[in-house]
């Protein structure tokens, strides 16, 4: 895992539609996470919620996809730790949103009994609350790469 680049955008420039949402519905994950809908915040919660944010950091991943999962989960880990370098630095409302479903545990119990073992940690995943990812970064489906959201203030 690299970090490629880090961005501080406008979170006025971020669109949140259902569109994300209803992709999610035909991913296999759908209802298994806890970071995946109908576990997460719905669109329009996140309508509102970005509109009490004037900043976001996006940040583009470069990973090796034969070693998907073990990438994964270092990127949501250090979004977890830039969230929690936000906090230390005064913005208390830093929150990571991560690149699809969460994946910290190597073997999750919440699909299978409900319950996380890490809830403090789990965070939704981009698209899961309705953001529309194209509207913020230009995707290019060739490239190995994952993006992370942290709304800042």
């Amino acid at each position: 895992m690299e970090v490629v680049w880090e961005r501080e955008i406008d979170a006025s420039s971020i669109v949140v539609s259902p569109r994300p949402v209803w992709k999610c519905m035909a991913c296999p994950m759908y209802g298994k996470r806890p970071s995946c809908p109908p576990h997460v915040p719905s669109w329009r919660d996140t309508v509102d919620l970005i509109k009490h944010y004037k900043k976001a950091l996006l940040v583009k991943f470069k990973i090796n996809t034969e070693d998907f999962e073990k990438e994964k989960r270092r990127i949501l880990l250090w979004l977890l730790e830039k969230e929690k370098e936000y906090f230390r630095n005064g913005y208390p409302y830093a929150i990571a949103l991560f690149p699809g479903n969460c994946n910290l545990c190597e073997e999750c119990t919440f699909e299978t009994t409900g319950v996380c073992k890490m809830p403090e940690k789990v965070r939704p995943s981009v698209d899961a609350v309705g953001i529309e990812l194209t509207s913020i970064v230009t995707l290019d489906f060739n490239e190995p790469v994952l993006y992370g959201l942290i709304l800042i203030d």
